[in-house]
């Protein structure tokens, strides 16, 4: 097995990205690799020049027609190829090359036109105080569709529901340019396929009849094996994340559950043999290793259907083996969890993290299924959801973010010691509050607290609706709202209320608020070591000088993830008070906004940078804590503590997800009894309400040494935040403070 896999490696990896570029994993779509046929279409210069030229002889039309015809332009124009070292298809233009002259024009054109509110935001940006964005980060198309029809029983399901509407006279003519869009794509789609399966044909490889049968089956309807599948959820992933400029955050409904029906047959009629499905999910898998970017791209296992079944079957195994075999941390695996999941399975992964395959994560579908029914989904529809991003989940096909929302938890600490002045952009973003000297108890600088977190984040929420209200205008989901039955039905955009159109607000810092409150709490109003204005003074001098207080609150147990009653009485609180700042509003579309999400991406590191010393002991600069997790250096208890801090926060109150980063020291999980002890960990987080878990398990020292001979630690991975990077890929900054956190568990 993978025989032929490691012999075609290099050629796969260097599909993506030529060995002789300088690579950046941030500049995720702007990559390809090794040149392609000349025969087969343009390359990169002149696709770009008659991309631009024939932009503007469409000018005239509607958006959703003038991107439809770009995507179909660079369809039918870019190189293809069929590789007898891959089973893959090659598409050569992957830059988002129609973006110029689609989302990112168009864009502009919006923020030139709301400069006020632009411009309001990119204060709070720039102030470490909140970051957003129209969202086209987080869809999940609706799989079945595309397994049950394939792309042209897709595009034959839009034509019906259009003449259907034609004969009733209920087409307007929103809904006349939406179709025209989703029937030029398509068509384009089915097409290129039909390129691709005719260029298979001229080759004499081994891999060239499997490959084109694929395609046969691909072009003229549903797929029926298990690499038509899997050919399928690939050709659809690069065509929506790298032309039609919308990320693909799920490969199928669990690539397990998906993958099983074909699987089975395909063993039973002898199509293929288990060793060679397992090779087809190898070369599958290493597309996303090859690409490399930063975030990595999520794949689910596991899940249980609404009468407690597992979904956990033989190609949940096969995956995690084949992942595991390869050495791969990308792309990033979860793993949906809950009673009936077989032990041995999840021992399985929790192996893997051991020896140091962190790129998995847990997910709790019990707090998923709490959550959504919380949000109005049925019990039914809760349990059959779907992971779409690092750790969010939704109902299947029946919504989609249409803006995500980072807000710091802990800015307001800053605005309420310098009454709404940031000392690092130098600017009044907040209201003028007391002065620090005008501040008498805890309980006062607590209430000015909540009330510039409410001011700021409602400030930025009006700030971005009249992005929202107009975000279909922007970028039309011509390819993803065709996969949607309510979408097609109604011959409507998703992201023009096609399905629930929601905005996520998502919670970074909290630990480090919690700590800083406990901060000023501890220094000035408990102990009466430093007024209010001479805490400020510090803070503004980021410590020096007084370097002995802040070891004192840099060193205080008093800090969120120790299990410390009065501490954690206050994540829940913030939580769930920042939830009831918008509970009542609505976004750009007429949709509430979801419930908080604790949950950072590099919202920890950039909000960190833009954020002066603060009262937690953090210099000016430093990172925040991430997630739902303590500040680096602070949960000092030992692990049930931390648990029991971070389940503090009730499931609901986190309707959108959340996570604990929880890092373990290597001597408290070996053997078989530490691999029980690490299963209780994950089985008691889950028990006790908590979301999603996953685990970086090192030693200080290990980690000290990584740093100073970077050569010897090539394949070191560790865990981000929602995906997984090579140790060498992280800035020092960033590596001290895993260090920092490594020296400080005792566990």
């Amino acid at each position: 097995m993978f025989k032929t896999l490691l012999a075609d490696r290099e050629t796969i990896e260097n599909k993506y990205h030529l060995q002789s570029e300088p690579f950046d994993h941030f500049n995720r779509m702007y990559y390809h690799g090794y040149d392609y046929d000349p025969t087969t279409g343009m390359d990169d210069d002149e696709l770009k020049q008659k991309l631009a030229e024939y932009a503007k002889t469409i000018e005239h039309l509607s958006h959703p027609v003038i991107k439809a015809k770009l995507f179909e332009f660079v369809l039918d124009n870019t190189r293809i190829d069929v590789n007898e070292h891959d089973y893959f298809i090659g598409l050569y233009s992957w830059g988002r090359v129609i973006s110029p002259h689609t989302v990112h024009k168009w864009a502009g054109e919006l923020n030139d036109k709301l400069k006020s509110d632009t411009t309001l935001m990119q204060d709070y940006n720039k102030a470490g105080v909140c970051y957003g964005w129209l969202d086209y980060d987080h869809t999940v198309p609706d799989w079945d569709s595309l397994c049950e029809l394939g792309f042209s029983g897709v595009l034959e399901r839009a034509r019906n529901s259009y003449n259907k509407h034609r004969e009733n006279g209920t087409v307007t003519e929103k809904m006349e340019e939406f179709f025209k869009g989703v029937e030029i794509e398509y068509q384009a789609i089915i097409r290129f396929i039909d390129r691709l399966y005719k260029y298979s044909l001229t080759k004499s490889f081994e891999k060239a009849p499997i490959i084109s049968e694929c395609l046969k089956n691909l072009r003229d309807g549903a797929p029926k094996t298990t690499l038509d599948v899997l050919q399928l959820i690939y050709i659809y992933f690069m065509l929506s994340e790298s032309v039609d400029h919308y990320q693909v955050r799920s490969l199928g409904y669990g690539l397990d559950s998906t993958l099983l029906p074909y699987f089975e047959n395909d063993v039973k009629t002898g199509k293929f043999t288990k060793d060679e499905i397992a090779e087809f999910i190898g070369y599958f898998l290493m597309q996303w290793s090859a690409i490399n970017n930063y975030w990595g791209q999520p794949v689910y296992l596991g899940g249980r259907t609404a009468t407690q079944k597992t979904l956990v079957n033989e190609l949940s195994y096969m995956v995690l083996d084949v992942y595991d075999k390869l050495g791969l941390y990308n792309p990033k695996i979860q793993i949906k969890t809950n009673a009936d999941t077989p032990k041995d399975f999840v021992l399985k992964a929790l192996d893997m993290i051991r020896h140091g395959n962190t790129s998995i994560v847990f997910c709790s579908d019990s707090a998923i299924t709490k959550s959504l029914m919380a949000r109005g989904a049925t019990y039914e529809e809760a349990c059959d959801s779907v992971l779409s991003g690092c750790y969010e989940y939704k109902v299947k096909a029946k919504g989609i973010g249409i803006s995500c929302i980072y807000f710091s938890a802990l800015k307001p600490v800053c605005m309420v010691i310098d009454s709404g002045f940031d000392t690092v952009t130098g600017k009044q973003i907040s209201i003028k509050t007391k002065d620090a000297s005008e501040i008498e108890s805890f309980e006062e600088f607590y209430s000015l607290y909540l009330l510039h977190l409410k001011h700021l984040y409602l400030s930025y929420l009006a700030a971005i609706r009249p992005h929202e209200e107009q975000i279909q205008t922007i970028n039309p989901s011509l390819m993803f709202s065709a996969t949607i039955p309510d979408c097609v039905n109604s011959l409507t955009d998703a992201i023009d209320n096609g399905i629930e159109n929601f905005s996520g607000g998502l919670i970074s810092g909290l630990g480090s608020a919690i700590d800083s409150l406990m901060g000023v709490k501890e220094l000035v109003f408990d102990k009466k070591l430093l007024t209010l204005p001479e805490l400020k003074k510090a803070l503004d001098n980021n410590w020096e000088g007084y370097e002995k207080y802040r070891l004192i609150v840099a060193n205080s147990r008093l800090k969120y993830g120790n299990g410390n009653e009065a501490a954690d009485l206050f994540a829940p609180a913030i939580v769930k008070y920042f939830d009831c700042c918008a509970s009542s509003l609505k976004n750009g579309h007429g949709y509430n906004y979801s419930s908080p999400e604790l949950h950072s991406a590099r919202a920890f590191v950039i909000h960190g940078e833009a954020t002066k010393a603060t009262p937690d002991g953090r210099f000016a600069g430093q990172e925040t804590s991430k997630n739902a997790s303590p500040a680096p250096g602070a949960d000092k208890s030992g692990i049930t503590a931390l648990v029991n801090s971070v389940t503090a926060i009730e499931t609901t109150l986190c309707a959108s997800g959340s996570c604990l980063d929880a890092m373990l020291h290597p001597s408290a999980v070996q053997g078989e009894d530490g691999l029980e002890a690490l299963y209780a960990v994950l089985t008691t987080y889950q028990k006790q309400g908590g979301h999603s878990i996953h685990f970086n398990i090192f030693s200080p020292e290990l980690l000290r040494d990584a740093q100073e001979h970077p050569e010897n630690y090539k394949n070191l991975q560790v865990r981000v935040c929602g995906w997984n990077i090579l140790w060498n890929n992280m800035d020092k900054k960033e590596q001290d403070a895993y260090i920092q956190r490594a020296e400080s568990i005792s566990y």
